[in-house]
C-alpha cells in the first residue's frame, strides 16, 4: 500500500512534463548535430534530476521523508523538493477522519450469550511522525485493536446491559481505544454501536417474556381499576343510604338515559324496582312513549 501510494505520487504532472521536455530536447540536439552528444546530455540530465526532485502532497496529507534511511522530517501539503537517491518518501499519511466498520461475530457476553455486534469507529491521525515511526501498518493496527476492544467490552457486560446501554458501552470502547492508540499519534473520536444481533431462539423467548410481562401489568391495572370503582361505589352508597330521594332521582336518570334510543331494552332486578320505585316510573315512561307513537301515526 505504501509503495503504491509513493509510486503514484512520484509521477506527478510536473515531473512528467520535465521528463518529456528532457526527452524532446535530447532528440532535437541529436537531430541538429550542432554540439557533441556529451554536451547535449547535460541539460537533459539536469531536467531529469529536477523532475526526480519534485514531489506534491495533497492538502490533507503529510509526506514522511527519510534521508539515508533516517527520519528527516515531514513535508507538505503542496509542492516540495527532495534530493534524489539520498532522500526517499516513505509514505503519504492522510490526516482526515477515517471510518472503520467492525463486526464481532459469536462473541460471548458476561452471561454466556453469543451475540453479533456491528460497530463503527471514527478516528484520525493527529501526530504523523508517531504514526509513521511507532507502528507499522497503522490502519490494520487500529482495525485489530478496535475488534479486540469490542470483544473485550462485550465480554464484560451482560446481554441486558448491552441492549439497554449502547451509548455507555460505546464510550467505554472509545476510552479503551484512546488509551492504546494515543501513543501511536492516533485519536479515536467517536464509536457507534450499529446493531446487536442475538440468536433467534433467545429472541423468541424474550418476546414471549415481554408479552407475559405486559399481560401481567394489564391485569394489575384492571384489578386496581376495579378496586377504585368499588371504593367510589362504597362512597356513593353512603350518600344514598340516608337520602332515598337522591337514589330515586339517580334511578330515573339511568332509566331516561336508557330510553333515549328507540328500541332499547333495559333489564333491571326486581329489587331495584321496589327500592327506587322504577316500576311506576317505567310504566309512565312506556305509556308516554306509546301515546306519542299513536299521535304520530294518526297524523
Amino acid at each position: 500500500m505504501k509503495s503504491d501510494t509513493t509510486l503514484k505520487k512520484s509521477f506527478n504532472p510536473i515531473s512528467i512534463t520535465l521528463i518529456v521536455i528532457a526527452a524532446i530536447t535530447g532528440l532535437l540536439l541529436e537531430q541538429l548535430n550542432v554540439v557533441h552528444w556529451s554536451i547535449a546530455a547535460i541539460p537533459v540530465f539536469v531536467l531529469l534530476v529536477i523532475a526526480a526532485s519534485i514531489r506534491i502532497a495533497d492538502q490533507w496529507e503529510k509526506a514522511v521523508v527519510l534521508r539515508m534511511g533516517k527520519f528527516l522530517g515531514l513535508r507538505g501539503p503542496g509542492i516540495f523538493l527532495i534530493i534524489p537517491i539520498i532522500d526517499r518518501i516513505d509514505d503519504y499519511i492522510d490526516q482526515r477522519v477515517r471510518v472503520t466498520d467492525i463486526t464481532a461475530e459469536k462473541t460471548l457476553t458476561k452471561d454466556t450469550v453469543p451475540v453479533d455486534v456491528d460497530a463503527v469507529v471514527y478516528w484520525t491521525v493527529w501526530d504523523v511522525e508517531k504514526a509513521a515511526l511507532e507502528v507499522r501498518e497503522y490502519v490494520q493496527a487500529v482495525t485489530y485493536m478496535t475488534l479486540t476492544g469490542l470483544r473485550d467490552t462485550i465480554g464484560r457486560h451482560e446481554l441486558a446491559d448491552l441492549l439497554q446501554n449502547r451509548e455507555k458501552i460505546a464510550e467505554d470502547l472509545q476510552h479503551t481505544l484512546d488509551e492504546h492508540t494515543n501513543p501511536w499519534g492516533i485519536s479515536c473520536q467517536n464509536v457507534g454501536i450499529k446493531d446487536i444481533v442475538i440468536p433467534a431462539a433467545l429472541s423468541d423467548a424474550m418476546s414471549k417474556q415481554a408479552q407475559a410481562e405486559r399481560e401481567r401489568q394489564a391485569r394489575i391495572i384492571l384489578g386496581t381499576a376495579e378496586t377504585e370503582i368499588a371504593e367510589k361505589f362504597s362512597e356513593a352508597s353512603k350518600q344514598y343510604q340516608g337520602n332515598p330521594v337522591a337514589l330515586q332521582l339517580r334511578g330515573m336518570n339511568m332509566l331516561f338515559e336508557g330510553l333515549k334510543e328507540k328500541g332499547s331494552l333495559i333489564i333491571v332486578p326486581s329489587s331495584a324496582l321496589d327500592s327506587m320505585n322504577l316500576g311506576a316510573i317505567g310504566g309512565l315512561a312506556a305509556l308516554s312513549e306509546k301515546s306519542a307513537e299513536k299521535s304520530s301515526s294518526g297524523k
